[in-house]
């Protein structure tokens, strides 16, 4: 059966929220679409929250995706912001539940790991990375929608399997499990 799904990808933040979308089919990748939600002009956190949730549920109800990829909330010197994030975030995943589409986290150093090959590289390594590989015609003036581009895409490259999946994957019995003949048994 030949994969067949929609991917949406968003770095979220409180200023401005990127998101891209990809269709797979089979062993093909494509770009959908790709932008930036601006949320510096509302004023207070909560329009902020709302807007984000909003707009998340106004684009999975155009694009259905079939999953959502969301970059995890790093951990930063400014507990406030981290909390920020942390809440935006919750909020595209709240729009993501309402509409029954699964979806997992990916740390920033794990998206850029994926795409670049380096878990240090730079947005603009990211972005033309993305450019190379998707066929973009050009950069978006905001890096934030090539982040969430890189994020659909980290999802593809990691079969779904995210920071919720991280104890099965990397566990020594998923490791017996999916490598039999790799547990110091004599081969048969």
């Amino acid at each position: 059966m030949v994969e067949d799904k929609i991917i949406l990808g968003i770095d979220p933040g409180t200023t401005i929220m990127g998101y891209g979308i990809i269709h797979v089919k089979g062993s093909k990748v494509e770009m959908l679409t790709y932008g930036v939600i601006h949320l510096s002009k509302l004023g207070s956190h909560p329009d902020k929250l709302k807007r984000i949730f909003d707009r998340t549920d106004a684009i999975i109800k155009e694009y259905k995706p079939d999953e959502m990829a969301i970059e995890a909330p790093f951990f930063g010197k400014n507990v406030q912001s981290m909390l920020k994030l942390g809440r935006a975030q919750g909020v595209c995943i709240a729009a993501s539940l309402k509409s029954n589409i699964p979806f997992e986290e990916y740390t920033p150093r794990r998206i850029k790991q994926a795409i670049t090959g380096r878990g240090a590289a730079s947005k603009e390594q990211v972005a033309g990375m993305l450019q190379n590989l998707l066929k973009l015609k050009e950069l978006p003036k905001h890096l934030d929608a090539t982040d969430g581009l890189a994020v659909a895409l980290c999802h593809y490259y990691s079969k779904g399997k995210g920071e919720h999946n991280k104890s099965q994957t990397n566990s020594w019995s998923s490791f017996i499990k999916n490598n039999p003949n790799r547990d110091g048994s004599p081969k048969r």
